[in-house]
């Protein structure tokens, strides 16, 4: 377990809130609205979820809307549902780039016996699901059991590992992202140290690649608050140390709470200022996210025609 770092929060916030400030042209704009887009998780996690819900969601993803000229946007990274839900995602997607993710490990709470855990992944893994989102035992955490939420990690990434990609590259294995709930963790120290956890979790092997190593990723979008802009830079910190200490890219997944596509666009600024170009690629960083696929949408037709569209145009799937 490394070393506790202390964070100071004034300048954690303050840089933070830095990023709100900078100026974007309008050709940058167009790009990282774009861009945004390929990077979301669709994501729906709710109880009323059924298999004609995600179907839709599923055609949303690979067709989220059009722009200002009537062509195509393209489709976004991810779609995120629960495992009994990954057979109809994985159906629906078929032939497409689109990954399909599933939460697992009994979130989003993580209060189950490990067995059941664990059963739980490799059943989404074996309904096809590219990428696991797993929680860690926040509980375990708080009380100190560093060890043991860390074993958890590495037990889940081997199990993930053991599996190849179904609906990806057949030589790739399904991707873990750890979620740590930083509204549950309390401070920012908390979450500088469960982030070093993690990374140091999935870096055991040291697997390398588009992913390879896996991803943190700040809540379940289940707790407040979900992902703010102080925790993910702290966050963001960890994986840049990370990187300059040991060579090794770990991907980030804000989510729950990023709504609207200037927040997005606030996010990958702070991405390229903390981490570098490298970072802006689906493959390293993901918005975790239901309602700003729509937002998205429409302020890239403001973007080409200079006028926007009512929020009645878009669906929710």
């Amino acid at each position: 377990m490394p070393m506790p770092r202390t964070v100071d929060a004034v300048m954690l916030e303050q840089r933070a809130a830095s990023f709100r400030t900078r100026s974007i042209k309008a050709s940058a704009k167009m790009a990282g609205l774009r861009l945004a887009m390929s990077m979301v998780d669709l994501t729906t996690l709710e109880g009323k979820d059924s298999p004609e819900k995600v179907r839709a969601l599923c055609r949303k993803a690979v067709m989220p809307g059009v722009d200002h000229q009537g062509s195509a946007l393209a489709p976004v990274a991810a779609v995120c549902v629960y495992p009994n839900l990954v057979a109809v995602a994985r159906e629906e997607l078929a032939g497409t780039p689109i990954k399909v993710a599933s939460v697992a490990t009994g979130f989003p709470s993580g209060q189950y016996p490990l067995a059941v855990r664990i059963e739980d992944t490799r059943r989404a893994i074996r309904d096809g699901a590219d990428e696991i989102d797993m929680v860690i035992s926040r509980g375990s955490f708080l009380a100190g059991k560093y060890d043991l939420v860390a074993e958890e990690i590495r037990e889940f990434k081997a199990v993930c590992n053991a599996s190849p990609s179904i609906g990806g590259d057949a030589r790739a294995h399904v991707h873990l992202k750890v979620i740590l709930e930083t509204g549950e963790l309390e401070t920012y120290d908390n979450a500088r140290r469960a982030s070093d956890l993690a990374i140091e979790a999935l870096l055991v092997d040291g697997a390398d690649g588009p992913a390879g190593t896996g991803f943190i990723k700040t809540s379940t979008g289940k707790v407040t608050p979900a992902a703010t802009m102080p925790v993910t830079l702290c966050m963001l910190e960890a994986i840049r140390d990370c990187f300059l200490s040991t060579g090794h890219m770990i991907g980030m997944k804000p989510a729950g709470g990023i709504r609207t596509a200037k927040d997005a666009l606030h996010y990958l600024v702070m991405v390229k200022e903390t981490l570098g170009d490298r970072w802006l690629n689906p493959d390293w960083f993901r918005f975790g996210a239901s309602a700003l696929v729509d937002d998205l949408v429409r302020q890239i037709r403001k973007q080409g025609s200079g006028k926007y569209s009512a929020r009645y145009d878009y669906a929710e799937a």
